[in-house]
């Protein structure tokens, strides 16, 4: 199961949804869904965007967990 960190890495460079949302150009409805993931698919231009935006690596903001019940 992948499990979505959004929200750790957020809160680490103390940046709130609404200034990410500004800065990657992607609605505050589909981050928050992206933050809480309740998503099945994520772009790879969104991710893109999102890692400029917090200067971070995809790995921080995607782990992997073997064996974990889905949704």
């Amino acid at each position: 199961m992948i499990i979505l960190r959004l929200d750790r890495v957020m809160a680490d460079r103390k940046m709130s949804l609404n200034e990410l949302s500004e800065r990657v150009g992607v609605s505050n409805v589909n981050l928050s869904k992206i933050k809480t993931g309740k998503v099945s698919a994520v772009r790879f231009s969104t991710l893109d965007a999102i890692c400029e935006a917090l200067t971070c690596q995809p790995g921080d903001i995607l782990e992997y967990q073997p064996g974990a019940p889905q949704d």
